[in-house]
């Protein structure tokens, strides 16, 4: 389960960096040299996707739970924005799901 949620969180990582950096290029003016490693970024996400031992399906779902968690991080970390109790919460819960899904992984 440990190596199952730390794939996750470099999945995520890798679709959010993809995603920020053309976003500093639209809305910053920021060079588009960046969507180079942008779409480097992004094809590892898809990548990292295609490692986990389960049907697409029950990966996208679980991921989602810990795409949510880390986008807040990053939110805090980059965008310096402080998270609220609720942010917290819902990150939890969303982990929460995530941990529910990828342990049914391995049932029948």
């Amino acid at each position: 389960m440990l190596k199952t949620t730390l794939l996750f969180f470099a999945t995520a990582l890798a679709e959010i960096i993809g995603c920020y950096l053309p976003w500093l290029w639209l809305r910053q003016g920021r060079s588009a040299w960046l969507l180079l490693p942008a779409a480097a970024s992004l094809a590892l996400f898809v990548w990292l996707l295609t490692l986990h031992p389960a049907a697409s399906g029950r990966v996208y779902a679980a991921y989602g739970g810990v795409y949510v968690a880390t986008a807040l991080v990053w939110l805090r970390l980059v965008d310096g924005v402080r998270l609220s109790p609720w942010d917290w919460a819902g990150a939890g819960i969303a982990l929460a799901g995530m941990a529910i899904i990828a342990a049914g992984w391995q049932r029948p």
